[in-house]
């Protein structure tokens, strides 16, 4: 077995992280407190290929493998959780569905600017008021066809990047009589008529990264802006997710990188009865078990990415690593909090906003309780 990347993959880690670090992390503190988006940095990531991590190069993408896009994912989440996630649902929600299951026309039309920054980004449209994990008997946004038409009518809420996208993806009930095959996957641009964005949401953490309620009054669009097939839009989902999860939990690992750093750091640096408190063994055991689960994290995570690369079953183990890596950072970005005393419940250090960024990661894309569900079900099948 081989644990190592390979030349190309440590290349562009290497390159990825130089970027956020100059680009990206100075203005995570700014974009928190002001909840601008930080535009500068993502108009100069199409060119390295951050905003088409697996679209293939024929689209503009960069057809990077998975292990690259959870790579890059985890560096942008060591650097500002807000720009991570925008960029995480861009690639994989945003983006994903569309490469996956969209026509030929829907992707000439749409992936080459969404993939190389000529346009802004890509969105996914999934939870509604009664609609989070239950999908299938929550969603109550309709489309219906007429003509070479659909009309859309409902709502959607908590949807990621809206507000700073051309595209959404909308999960919408196509056929009123209900089942697993009752909804639809639909391209909305977001100029379209009808279309309401919904003023920002007020939230504990991830202030940068825009997320908004969205209302649907006799939306019209193409009946070709369909995704993949009728019916279908339930299974497409779940694939997406599936996918996203990987995704998430790098982001979260990467926080929690950060904040273990910063922990580090601190540990050196505050003394207290005479010596670094780092020489103390109850610090010394929270940064122990901190290294311990980043590293098991990010294991899980590349063995999942791998998988998939591989063509292989990955979606119990994307649950897995999700799961796990997600859970992991809220500990180890709490226990920074404590590492730091005070000073850690103060916005002056990183440390609080990271905890606050990571307290999302265990609900968005499946919540904890839903992968646990997930990865029981699969272990009872065998």
């Amino acid at each position: 077995m081989n644990f190592d990347l390979t030349s190309e993959q440590q290349a562009f880690r290497r390159i990825v992280h130089d970027f956020v670090a100059a680009e990206v992390r100075p203005l995570a503190k700014h974009v928190d407190e002001t909840g601008e988006f930080n535009w500068a940095a993502v108009r100069k990531m199409g060119p390295l290929g951050m905003l088409g991590l697996q679209i293939p190069e024929h689209y503009g993408g960069a057809e990077l493998d998975t292990i690259c896009a959870t790579i890059a994912i985890e560096e942008l989440g060591w650097a500002c959780g807000s720009t991570a996630l925008a960029i995480s649902a861009h690639n994989n929600l945003g983006e994903g569905p569309l490469n996956d299951f969209a026509s030929e026309e829907l992707k000439q039309r749409w992936l080459p600017q969404l993939a190389t920054g000529r346009g802004r980004l890509g969105c996914l449209a999934l939870t509604e008021p009664g609609a989070g994990s239950d999908l299938q008997g929550g969603v109550r946004t309709t489309a219906v066809r007429d003509g070479d038409e659909w009309v859309i009518n409902g709502s959607k809420m908590w949807i990621t990047n809206v507000s700073v996208a051309d595209t959404i993806i909308v999960l919408c009930r196509t056929d009123p009589k209900g089942g697993s095959r009752s909804l639809s996957q639909i391209l909305v641009p977001t100029n379209a008529t009808g279309l309401v964005i919904g003023k920002p949401e007020h939230k504990m953490g991830l202030n940068g990264s825009p997320t908004h309620a969205l209302t649907f009054a006799d939306v019209r669009v193409p009946y070709s802006n369909l995704i993949g097939e009728v019916g279908k839009g339930l299974q497409q989902t779940l694939a997406t997710l599936s996918k996203g999860r990987i995704s998430i939990g790098a982001l979260a690992l990467g926080l929690a990188q950060a904040a273990h750093e910063a922990s580090l750091v601190y540990a050196r640096e505050r003394k207290t009865f005479g010596q670094p408190i780092g020489n103390h063994q109850a610090i010394q055991f929270m940064l122990a078990d901190a290294a311990t689960e980043i590293q098991a994290a990010r294991l899980m995570l590349y063995w999942a990415a791998w998988l998939k690369d591989q063509g292989r079953p990955f979606a119990t183990e994307a649950g897995m690593a999700k799961l796990f890596a997600t859970e992991m950072s809220e500990r180890v970005c709490r226990n920074a909090i404590q590492i730091h005393g005070g000073y850690g419940y103060s916005r002056e250090f990183e440390v609080e906003r990271m905890y606050r960024d990571t307290r999302l990661m265990s609900i968005g894309e499946g919540t904890s309780e839903i992968n646990r569900m997930v990865i029981a079900r699969s272990l009872l099948k065998e």
